[in-house]
């Protein structure tokens, strides 16, 4: 056989599975005169194994699938993940274990990516008779252009996996040319990469032995000077890689000759091998052909196409596969390649060409290094084109012993991909930390040319004040002042006289100059009291320094000093000016000056942007301290009945959960059952088998172990009765769940709201509030929201950004126009009927409402149809978008929208309960703004057929809004770290706007619309109460009903007479002005009758007020009484922050509010305290925005 060696040109080894990957062998170019390219032959009288160690990877799920025909098979294809039928095992012979490490790749979970090293013994008997005449010597250089080459890359199949191959096959070279490229030449000296050397030292068998030195690294292969006999190399210690480079393989330069002997190199040529080693490898050679004869044999005769050698198969070891050709579907085929890959076709393909063996029949062979990571060896044969031998579509594969499972595995290509996610995130975290500084450097310039151009401006406009002021100065006037020495400059010390009998100052007892210069430039930098001159006349003086810089000083005389001066002489209202005579030039002057203005401008930046910077550092700090207590919380809010050790679950971790069935309706069971899975019951896994719970060490509880996949973000559970089911504890019908935190990531749910308000742009109630800061706290746990929302000619478009138009659609007989911009950060679609439905000023107050928002509600459905939207979650609001649930069911489910499900939400039921009726019947879930509040309307109509589905869910207030340390309405910004100092601050701010006495009094607030719903007769005599008790008291609200109106308008009359300094109304909407009260006032009454969520006592405690409520729906779920509530909150895991009553009548108000003023006089400290700690309390959307998430993903399930 001859093989060709190309000394420049690089063999091509064409495209090996997958279309733009190449395996390459790298030139071997030698040192030739002239740099002429030269061939040399190696005649070999005998091959007996030809392998190669080739790298190779891939990822065949990402593979752009090309349409184009290809021919049929002759064989069958293979079918991928079907079940194999394992390949018959030999007698157990043990191998030298290859100490050769094999580097890992990164390989995302489920498909086959990562480079794999196959090891090949290539035998070499040469033909005796011939003598080599040449040592060649070739060095392998690498160039830029095939170091770069990608690798080859074979992926994990499905059931069509090869045959989805033969499209990319043929379009490559034919696998044929992969191995048949013949390497020539007549005599090999060297093969180098880095100076890899092989030397060779000869047995008693006559072979030679190849020996890898690690300090020069040359590769040895025969010289001149060879004696006859076999040669026998083994190039296992090479690694042709993707790249096509040649490599020593293995720390020490190991090569595994053909007995599975190691030769380890210490970098000198020896000239023998031990005489008792050869005679053990001989030894270990000659049994394994005899077994692989016997092997052979018995395979054959039991039709067996395929065996391995050895009979355990174990990682990091070579295997040698055989295979009879005249038994498969490649009879007929010259060539005979291997495909595979390891753990189920997921991890390291590989394609390989097997050598004909010397063994009896047919049988074709090659050896494969098996990978620590491997469980299983899968693979099919094929003939480099279109004909396959599958096992009959079952593949082969060959299990691997004492490595890892399929469990481990998994986790193992959980954490490689995790560990791949890092540095992605890491790079992305690096370049956008690049490009924010390109960003600040470029806002620092602009920011600088600012005060450049400021700090001309600012020149210009003091040069032109001092010219004025130069024109009218003069060196003295007679008889009225002069300055001594007449000569004189900037710092010098100066005497300026002045005649006192001359002007308005004469009879004055004291005289004093106020002083300046430069036009008044720096304000009074001259202050000093004239002594009485011993000079002949009324001739006072006042010694002072002349102001650096100063080109005209400027002052008037006064009878005393700034601010107590009653007289003054300024010179007929023009004051004096004196020249300062010796100064620098004025052109240099105003150079330096504009250079003066510029630097101080650029501190005062510089100051102020740190200061910007830190606030908003220390406010984001808060922020996110505050939600990862709030998550603590939401885990410990059922504590009661079930929680874990360790709280934070972490993924790969084991954690016992803790229950309490005393609490349940489990409560007397004999037994409990747990049930669990992940991933909100979608885990690969499965649900795991029930567990029998047994006893705790605490109380009536009871535990289960659990080992948390690494690949889990969420543990979901139940709990039974019985094995087999029985009574449930499902936590309602929504399961138990418990975030993971770890490698893998929820995914994000598509929720779309369909409302008719949105604050700030179209706010008219809570509604919108609700639906903006909802959206906001769940798309901040990185899930998609998407608003859609009628445009109304009315709408705040100031609150609106990026506003541009989308699309066009038709629906009911109208185009409809299609907007789309940001608000507070979220995504909102403007719908726009050209028919006028919502050109009519106003959101609500038509006669025709019902019929405009139902014809939003059926647009805004045809827009996700018609857009191609597929949420997972319809989110409408009370009575107008109600028509959303049911025209969704009876005409878009099944029509394109069948993913979603319809979550509804009452926000008030005094308005449109025939509608909000019918949507309870269609949606899956609903929900409104408070658990009292659903407990308090679930004998409604509407509501009582639908409480299986029905949950309530506190509303929360934005902390970007309503925030004490960065609210500009206030005059101090505070903390509950400060929180004394700045609502002190906060009242003597409040009592001077208002008019109030400035004094150390009990402040009650009341902020509110003045209906019947808010208790307006409890409004009233808490005010006459807390004048009672020496408080103060300030109202802000208004009435929509005139008659309220003007019943307040007469108490503000009669409060204002006979308590001007410590009451006031305020009825009217003044935003700021709330602001202020919520930091000014002690307590905060909200004394309402009804209240289904309540959001101003919840912005109370954001700002330290204490709120004064009465219980009743979302009032009594916040504000817990701290003389009677203590277990309560505890419960929720909160602790008491407020006084509240019971009854709807003057005494329960006196209770509380006696208490509360008691409180503030006698406990000052304490009341502090409570101050300090109602700030802590998260009321914003935080927990409300997980709650909600629980609730989509439990309607998901449904």
């Amino acid at each position: 056989m001859e093989i060709p060696f190309s000394l420049q040109r690089p063999l091509r080894c064409g495209k090996v599975l997958r279309e733009g990957t190449h395996n390459r062998i790298q030139p071997f170019v030698e040192l030739l005169p002239r740099g002429a390219p030269k061939y040399y032959k190696l005649k070999i009288g005998h091959l007996d194994r030809v392998t190669c160690r080739i790298s190779a990877s891939a990822d065949f799920s990402r593979r752009r699938h090309r349409k184009n025909s290809s021919p049929k098979f002759k064989g069958s294809p293979s079918r991928g993940y079907m079940t194999r039928t394992h390949v018959p095992e030999s007698n157990q012979k043990k191998d030298k274990t290859n100490d050769e490490k094999q580097s890992l790749g990164t390989t995302p979970p489920k498909e086959a990516v990562g480079s794999y090293t196959v090891n090949q013994e290539v035998k070499i008997k040469p033909d005796i008779k011939e003598e080599p005449d040449v040592n060649a010597v070739a060095e392998a250089e690498e160039s830029d252009e095939e170091t770069n080459r990608p690798t080859v890359k074979v992926g994990a199949t499905s059931s069509s996996f090869f045959a989805d191959q033969l499209s990319v096959l043929e379009q490559s070279r034919s696998m044929n040319d992969i191995y048949d490229e013949q390497i020539e030449s007549t005599n090999i000296g060297k093969i180098t990469r880095s100076e890899v050397e092989v030397q060779k030292s000869v047995g008693s068998d006559g072979v030679v032995h190849a020996k890898v030195s690690e300090e020069k690294q040359v590769v040895n292969i025969g010289n001149e000077n060879q004696q006859h006999g076999n040669i026998e190399a083994d190039f296992r210690g090479i690694n042709i890689g993707a790249s096509g480079t040649m490599k020593s393989l293995g720390s020490e330069g190991t090569v595994v000759n053909g007995s599975g002997g190691d030769h380890t190199s210490t970098g000198q040529a020896k000239p023998n091998v031990d005489a008792s080693r050869s005679l053990t490898l001989e030894s270990e050679e000659r049994s394994r052909k005899e077994e692989l004869e016997k092997l052979t044999k018995d395979n054959f005769e039991k039709g067996n196409k395929v065996f391995y050698f050895p009979k355990v198969v174990k990682p990091d070891q070579v295997v040698e596969i055989l295979f009879n050709r005249s038994l498969s579907s490649l009879r007929h085929e010259p060539d005979v390649l291997m495909m595979g890959a390891f753990n189920d076709w997921k991890w390291r393909s590989f394609t390989l060409k097997l050598s004909k063996s010397h063994l009896n029949g047919d049988w074709w062979s090659c050896q494969l290094h098996v990978p620590k990571e491997a469980y299983a060896i899968d693979f099919v044969f094929f003939n480099g084109k279109d004909v396959y031998e599958n096992n009959n579509k079952k593949d082969f594969s060959i299990a691997v012993e004492g490595g890892m499972d399929r469990l481990e595995f998994e986790n193992f290509l959980l954490e490689e991909k995790y560990r791949e996610h890092e540095e992605l995130a890491r790079r992305k975290a690096e370049m956008e930390r690049h490009a924010e500084e390109e960003r600040r450097l470029e806002a620092e310039r602009v920011a600088n040319e600012a005060d450049r151009t400021t700090a001309r401006e600012e020149a210009a406009r003091r040069r032109t004040m001092l010219q004025e002021s130069a024109k009218r100065a003069v060196r003295y006037i007679d008889n009225v002042w002069y300055v001594e020495p007449s000569q004189f400059e900037g710092n010098q010390k100066v005497r300026l006289y002045y005649n006192r009998s001359s002007g308005p100052l004469s009879q004055a007892k004291e005289i004093w100059i106020h002083g300046g210069h430069n036009g008044w430039i720096a304000g009074l930098s001259v202050v000093s009291k004239l002594i009485k001159s011993e000079k002949n006349g009324d001739w006072w003086y006042a010694e002072f320094v002349v102001p650096d810089r100063a080109l005209v000083l400027n002052w008037v005389f006064a009878d005393g000093p700034p601010k107590k001066a009653n007289v003054y002489d300024n010179n007929h209202g023009q004051d004096f000016h004196a020249i300062v005579p010796q100064t620098i030039p004025e052109e240099v002057y105003w150079v330096e000056e504009e250079e003066n203005i510029y630097k101080r401008l650029h501190a005062e930046r510089k100051l102020k942007e740190e200061a910007i910077r830190s606030k908003a550092e220390k406010t984001a700090r808060r922020k996110a301290e505050t939600k990862e207590k709030t998550l603590k919380r939401f885990l410990l809010s059922q504590r009661n009945v079930v929680y874990t050790e360790p709280l934070d679950i972490q993924a790969g971790s084991t954690v016992t959960i803790f229950y309490n069935p005393s609490n349940t309706v489990l409560n007397g069971k004999p037994e409990v059952w747990f049930r669990c899975s992940f991933n909100r019951w979608n885990h690969k896994l499965g649900p795991l088998p029930p567990q029998k719970m047994v006893p705790a060490e605490i109380g009536s509880h009871l535990k289960a172990v659990v080992k948390v996949p690494l690949d889990a973000y969420v543990m979901d559970f139940v709990f039974s009765e019985k094995e087999d089911g029985g009574v449930f504890d499902n936590k309602n019908d929504m399961d138990y769940h418990i975030p993971v935190t770890g490698y893998v990531k929820e995914p994000p749910l598509q929720i779309v709201h369909i409302a008719v308000e949105m604050a700030p742009i179209a706010k008219v109630g809570g509604l919108g509030d609700v639906v903006t800061s909802l959206s906001r706290a769940v798309q901040d746990m990185n899930h998609d929201v998407n608003i859609v929302l009628p445009k109304y000619d009315c709408l705040n478009l100031s609150g609106v950004k990026d506003l541009n138009y989308h699309k066009s659609y038709s629906w009911g007989g109208t185009e409809i126009k299609v907007w789309l911009g940001k608000v507070e950060g979220l995504p909102v679609y403007f719908l726009e009927p050209q028919n006028g439905l919502f050109w009519v000023g106003c959101v609500y107050g038509r006669a025709n409402d019902g019929h405009r928002f139902g014809f939003f509600c059926h647009a805004a459905l045809e827009f996700l149809l018609q857009s191609g939207f597929h949420p997972d979650i319809i989110h409408c609001h009370d009575w107008s978008s109600a028509p959303v649930a049911w025209l969704f069911k009876e005409q878009y489910m099944h029509y394109g929208l069948s993913k979603a499900r319809i979550v509804f939400t009452i926000h008030n039921l005094e308005f449109g309960a025939p509608l909000i009726g019918k949507a309870m019947q269609f949606s899956d879930k609903a929900t409104t703004v408070s658990p009292t509040y659903a407990k308090e309307v679930s004998g409604h109509p509407s509501v009582a057929p639908h409480m299986y589905k029905f949950h309530g869910i506190l509303n929360g207030i934005d902390p970007d809004i309503w925030d004490p340390f960065n609210d500009r309405f206030i005059p101090v910004s505070y903390t509950s770290e400060n929180v004394v100092e700045g609502k002190r601050a906060a009242k003597e701010a409040l009592q001077q706007k208002l008019g109030l006495k400035q004094a150390d009094l009990p402040l009650v607030g009341i902020i509110t619309r003045l209906t019947q719903q808010k208790g307006i007769h409890l409004i009233k005599h808490a005010i006459w109460r807390t004048l009672e008790r020496g408080g103060q008291v300030v109202l802000l609200g208004s009435a929509p009903d005139p008659r309220i109106q003007n019943d307040f308008v007469n108490l503000a009359n009669q409060l204002h007479s006979s308590h001007n300094d410590r009451a006031r109304l305020c009825l009217t909407y003044d935003e700021p002005l709330s602001h202020l009260i919520y930091a000014g006032s002690d307590f905060i009454l909200v004394p309402s009758i009804f209240e289904p969520c309540g959001l101003t006592q919840l912005t109370a405690m954001r700002y330290g007020s204490i709120p004064v409520v009465r219980k009743t729906g979302g009032l009594y779920d916040t504000v817990f009484d701290v003389d009677h509530d203590k277990e309560r909150a505890e419960s929720q895991g909160m602790e008491p922050n407020g006084f509240n009553f019971d009854g709807a009548d003057a005494a329960g108000v006196d209770y509380a509010l006696n208490r509360a003023i008691l409180a503030w006089y006698e406990g000052r400290e304490w009341f502090n305290s409570l101050c300090k700690r109602v700030m802590e309390q998260d009321w914003s959307w935080n927990r409300p925005a997980l709650d909600y998430l629980e609730l989509y993903h439990a309607t998901r399930r449904h």
